[in-house]
């Protein structure tokens, strides 16, 4: 279980303050595979660091009963000096792990990314792909309660999205999945629930389909986000269920000797 409690994070800009939570409180489920849906720059990838714990709120607290991994996806954490391999055994060692387990992971890695001898070499020869594949299969290898995803099936050529789909599938019988994606038919696959993000706010959507649908008839029809038809809606109801102002017959003041201006003009 992941809990905000009055979450507020922003990035300071020349134009001011950039939201992307403000003041959020929710409680996201166990066991429960989770869509992230919101246009470019809505803040999915921020949301993902958050719950991982890479970034810390600005206000509020993040409260973890689970173990999370990094988010997977292009922009990997790996240190672009070191090689593949060594990043890889410098993060299990973060973990823990004996020099026996971490000869497994290696040995995992290499097979599944399939980038023969890059892996000896610096990272910051590594393409984006390549990068993906090495993060995506040390990802793997370690045992997470909850993995973020982040836009990872679409690497690589298709035999390699075909490999990753089916760990993907293997994955979700041990672990949840939180996942972020423009990829509309993978997310409805692979997820149960969705929130859709929205100018600093979002919606939880317990069916994945109706938080698909609700997402691409806003993006679609540029037509205001759930939450705010949520809210036009109740304005609405609170507006009708207001008493309607009677109006009120307002007579004319006499002048200073008491006679009305009717009067006046009467004569």
């Amino acid at each position: 279980m992941i809990e905000f409690v009055d979450v507020t994070k922003y990035y300071r800009t020349r134009k001011g303050r950039h939201y992307v939570l403000r003041d959020v409180s929710f409680t996201l489920p166990s066991n429960t595979n989770i869509a992230l849906l919101g246009r470019n720059g809505a803040g999915k990838s921020t949301l993902m660091r958050l719950i991982g714990g890479a970034e810390s709120p600005n206000e509020g607290e993040i409260y973890r009963d689970c173990s999370v991994s990094w988010p997977m996806g292009l922009a990997g954490g790996f240190q672009g000096s070191m090689t593949g391999a060594e990043n890889i055994r410098f993060i299990c060692r973060i973990y823990g792990l004996s020099t026996e387990d971490t000869d497994e992971v290696v040995a995992f890695v290499d097979a599944f990314a399939e980038i023969g001898d890059f892996l000896n070499m610096p990272v910051k020869t590594y393409s984006s792909g390549m990068r993906a594949r090495v993060i995506f299969g040390l990802s793997l290898s370690l045992k997470f309660d909850l993995y973020l995803v982040d836009e990872l099936t679409s690497v690589g050529d298709f035999h390699f999205r075909k490999k990753a789909a089916k760990a993907f599938l293997e994955l979700r019988k041990r672990s949840s999945i939180i996942f972020a994606s423009h990829n509309l038919v993978s997310v409805e696959e692979m997820c149960d629930a969705a929130i859709v993000l929205y100018n600093g706010e979002f919606q939880y959507f317990q069916n994945v389909e109706e938080g698909v649908e609700n997402y691409k008839h806003w993006v679609n029809t540029k037509a205001k986000s759930p939450l705010q038809r949520k809210r036009t809606v109740a304005t609405k109801a609170a507006a009708k269920k207001a008493p309607t102002a009677k109006k009120v017959a307002v007579q004319k003041p006499a002048d200073m000797n008491g006679t009305s201006q009717r009067q006046q003009n009467s004569f």
